[in-house]
C-alpha cells in the first residue's frame, strides 16, 4: 500500500508577520507538534518528506514578474524586521524562502503522487495562498501555492484537467481570478458570505472558454457541521457531473472551526475527518486517488492542528481523531 505524504518546508515555519498577527508561526510548529504526537496511529501509514525550494520559473507560470519582484525586494527590505506587501499581509527577510519551500513543497507532492510513489498527500503550506491573485497578495497570501500546483501538474503533462476544491471560510478570490478563463481547472469554493474578501457569490461562474468551471457555495455565518456537509456532498456530486478531473488539489482552510476568530462557522475537526473522506472518494473514482491537500487559513492553533490532522488521518484511510 503507497502511504500517505506528509511535507512541511521547514522554512515556512519561519515567515514571521509577528506574534500579534494571525498567521503568527505558533500555527505551524502547532500543526506538527499536533502531528508528532500522533506518530505511533500514522506509523506505516503516513510518511514525511523534505521538498526543494520551487524554482522561480514555475513560479511566475501563475504570477506577474512584477508581483514576483516586488515580493523579493520586500523580502529584501524587510531584513530582520517586517515590510508590509498587501493589506495586512507582511513580509521578513525569511519569508521569501517560505514562499519557495512551500510551492516547492506543492510541486513536490504532486509529483510524488502523479508518479505513483504516494497515493495522497498533506501539504502544511506557509504562508497561505488562495487570496493571492497574478498581480498582487492579500489577506496573508503572497504567493498561491496550490495555483502553482495546478499549473505546474498541466504545464508538464502530469494532468490534463485538475480540480480544485477550496473549503477556507474565505473566498479564494486569487485563485479563482487566476483559472475564471481556464477550461482546464474547475475551481469550487464552499465559504461565509458575507466575509472577506467579498467576492464568490453564485453568478461568478467562469469567463469564456472558462465560463462553468467555476462554482461558488456562499453559506451564512453560524453553518454547523450537519449543513455544511450537506452542501459539500451536493457540491462535489454537482462538479462530478460537470467535469472529470486527473487530479485534485484541496485549499485546505480550517478557519471555518468553531473556535476560529476569523470565521462564523461552526465546524469540528470531525467535519474535516469526513470532507476529506468524501474529496478522497470523488478522487479514487475520477483520477486513481491523485489528491494533495495544503494548507491555508486557521487561526486558532491547537484546533487547527487537530483538524489537519483529521485530514491527514483520512486521507490515510484512519479514524479520526
Amino acid at each position: 500500500m503507497r502511504p500517505t505524504g506528509f511535507f512541511l518546508h521547514p522554512a515556512a515555519a519561519l515567515h514571521d508577520p509577528g506574534w500579534g498577527h494571525p498567521d503568527h508561526q505558533g500555527r505551524l510548529r502547532t500543526l506538527a507538534s499536533t502531528v508528532g504526537k500522533d506518530l505511533l496511529t500514522l506509523h506505516g501509514q503516513v510518511e514525511q518528506y523534505e521538498a526543494p525550494l520551487a524554482s522561480v520559473e514555475a513560479i511566475l507560470q501563475v504570477h506577474s514578474p512584477d508581483h514576483i519582484t516586488a515580493v523579493r525586494q520586500a523580502c529584501e527590505r524587510a531584513g530582520v524586521g517586517q515590510a508590509e506587501v498587501a493589506p495586512e499581509t507582511f513580509v521578513t527577510g525569511a519569508s521569501w524562502e517560505a514562499v519557495l519551500g512551500s510551492s516547492g513543497a506543492l510541486i513536490e507532492a504532486v509529483d510524488k503522487v502523479a508518479g505513483g510513489v504516494l497515493r495522497n498527500a498533506f501539504v502544511a503550506s506557509r504562508p497561505p495562498g488562495h487570496h493571492a491573485s497574478r498581480a498582487r497578495g492579500l489577506g496573508f497570501c503572497v504567493v498561491n501555492h496550490v495555483a502553482v500546483a495546478a499549473r505546474h501538474l498541466i504545464r508538464t503533462g502530469r494532468a490534463e484537467r485538475v480540480a480544485i476544491v477550496d473549503w477556507d471560510v474565505h473566498h479564494g478570490n486569487g485563485t479563482q481570478e487566476i483559472f475564471y478563463t481556464d477550461p482546464e481547472v474547475f475551481y469550487l469554493s464552499l465559504h461565509q458570505s458575507p466575509l472577506f474578501p467579498g467576492t464568490g457569490a453564485t453568478t461568478e461562474v467562469g469567463k469564456g472558454a472558462g465560463k462553468g468551471f467555476t462554482l461558488n457555495v456562499p453559506l451564512p455565518s453560524g453553518t454547523g457541521p450537519e449543513r455544511y456537509l450537506r452542501a459539500f456532498r451536493e457540491s462535489l456530486e454537482e462538479v462530478a457531473a460537470r467535469f472529470d478531473p486527473d487530479f485534485v488539489l484541496v485549499s485546505a482552510g480550517y478557519d471555518g472551526l468553531a473556535e476560529d476568530p476569523l470565521g462564523g462557522f461552526q465546524l469540528r475537526p470531525a467535519t474535516y475527518h469526513a470532507m476529506t473522506g468524501m474529496v478522497r472518494g470523488w478522487a479514487e473514482e475520477a483520477c486513481d486517488g491523485r489528491l494533495v491537500a495544503a494548507l491555508e487559513g486557521g487561526y486558532d492553533p491547537s484546533a487547527t492542528g487537530l483538524a489537519a490532522l483529521s485530514t491527514l488521518r483520512a486521507l490515510a484511510g484512519l479514524a479520526r481523531v
